[in-house]
């Protein structure tokens, strides 16, 4: 019987988007191929792993070394640029790009500073986005990363024009909330556009 393990950290950000560590192994090669994934995108400054590595040239599946650009940069308390944000955003919102893994050294630090801007621009709750990003981190959660995700300008980001249903679905809830709320301030003087 094949017995199916994910890698560290492993977690479902949203239908087709997947978070893990980079310490994956063999044993795990079977799991990540259920995934069917066509990107893996490294948010870590270090070289992926040669596992890494062999699995997604084995797989032809393009690894993606955002991570790598940080090196240039002096992020001084910032657990990422900006710029490797937005580049990863406009990456996995494009529907073509999915099923895709998000991947750093420990699966919690860069990862969760990106998963935690991705929230952001769902319009998730601050808190929530907090929530989520401690639920992964645990004890080793760092305020410099909350405070990363709290000062990020979501205008920098380009919308693709081809999104995952996931967010389709969602920009259309905010957008009807948006409406709602003006209609219940400015009563019949606000129609909807």
């Amino acid at each position: 019987m094949l017995v199916l393990s994910p890698p560290d950290a492993f977690g479902t950000v949203e239908e087709g988007i997947y978070r893990s560590s980079d310490a994956i192994t063999s044993d795990h090669y079977p799991f990540l191929r259920n995934l069917r994934l066509c990107h893996i995108v490294f948010l870590s400054t270090e070289v992926p792993s040669r596992a890494i590595q062999k699995f997604a040239a084995e797989e032809k599946i393009n690894l993606i070394h955002l991570g790598l650009k940080a090196w240039q940069a002096n992020l001084g308390w910032k657990p990422v640029s900006e710029e490797l944000v937005k580049e990863g955003l406009e990456l996995i919102l494009n529907r073509n790009n999915i099923p895709v893994l998000l991947m750093c050294t420990t699966g919690l630090h860069e990862t969760g500073a990106f998963v935690g801007c991705l929230r952001k621009l769902q319009h998730w709750n601050y808190n929530s986005i907090i929530f989520e990003y401690r639920s992964f981190a645990g004890k080793r959660s760092r305020y410099y990363i909350e405070q990363f995700i709290e000062l990020f300008d979501t205008d920098l980001i380009t919308i693709p024009s081809e999104v995952p249903p996931f967010f389709t679905t969602q920009q259309v809830m905010w957008e009807a909330e948006d409406i709602q709320f003006l209609q219940q301030k400015w009563g019949s003087q606000f129609i909807k556009p």
